[in-house]
């Protein structure tokens, strides 16, 4: 199971699936009352992690390098 301090050494991807193991466990409804707070405590702080890695990544798209080599944020001009 996925460990609090490596969360930012892994990919977003990577994390989508741990998130996904601990989903199927749940599921299945094999699993005693403190194992499932447990696993739907790790599931929450690995939804935290994939917030945050989504966020960085909206933010570094929402930023364009303009002719003078300064990075401003990106607006659509109608």
């Amino acid at each position: 199971m996925t460990k609090k301090n490596n969360y930012e050494d892994k990919k977003f991807e990577e994390l989508m699936t741990d998130l996904d193991g601990i989903v199927k466990e749940l599921e299945n409804g094999t699993t005693d009352l403190e194992s499932t707070i447990e696993k739907y405590t790790e599931a929450m702080k690995i939804v935290k992690a994939c917030n945050d890695k989504l966020n960085t990544a909206t933010e570094a798209v929402n930023k364009i390098l303009q002719d003078n080599g300064s990075l401003e944020d990106f607006t659509i001009s109608e």
